[in-house]
């Protein structure tokens, strides 16, 4: 039976799952349907340019959600420290404990980067720096600032293959306990 979703919002979580669980180019019309439980004619309504815009969409929600729970209160956070440390939660919540894959990442490493190639280095680049600056602001030199940040993000996205890859959340749990230990929180 179709369901009655009133707004493209209601729409864009299950369509992350969808794209996690199967990567822009695995996932299928059937398979939206399949999790939406909208029918060809209500996605194209929704989205009228295909699985494409569908997954713009659900990048910018990421996006989106990133920039006003990690990026922002790392860039201006009174106390650096602090955002640092709330970064290292937010991030824990986001990823439900390494229970689920950064999407981003996913697209990062498919054959359909080159479609999403802007969101994707805006998306890192921007935490990057968001990083960088909160750690500059916890007296870390310039240098020593981005590196730091660099490495948390390999810790953070490596952890989340890893995790993945031997079908245990504990490989990211520990890693992010290990990353606290790392920055200045």
């Amino acid at each position: 039976m179709a369901k009655h979703i009133a707004e493209r919002a209601e729409i864009l979580p299950l369509l992350g799952e969808v794209f996690r669980a199967h990567g822009y180019e695995g996932t299928t019309l059937a398979l939206i349907t399949e999790s939406t439980g909208l029918g060809k004619g209500s996605l194209y309504h929704f989205f009228p340019g295909g699985k494409e815009q569908m997954a713009k969409e659900v990048l910018a929600e990421i996006d989106a959600w990133f920039e006003v729970n990690v990026f922002v209160p790392l860039l201006k956070g009174s106390d650096a420290r602090r955002a640092i440390a709330d970064m290292l939660v937010s991030v824990e919540t986001y990823f439900r404990s390494g229970k689920r894959v950064c999407l981003i990442g996913v697209v990062a490493l498919g054959a359909s980067r080159d479609f999403f190639a802007d969101q994707v280095h805006s998306y890192f680049k921007r935490w990057g720096d968001a990083l960088a600056a909160a750690l500059r602001r916890a007296d870390e030199t310039p240098a020593m600032a981005k590196r730091k940040s660099e490495d948390a993000l390999l810790v953070i996205q490596g952890a989340l293959v890893l995790a993945r890859a031997l079908d245990d959340p504990k490989v990211f749990s520990r890693a992010m306990a290990d990353l606290k230990d790392r920055l200045p929180t």
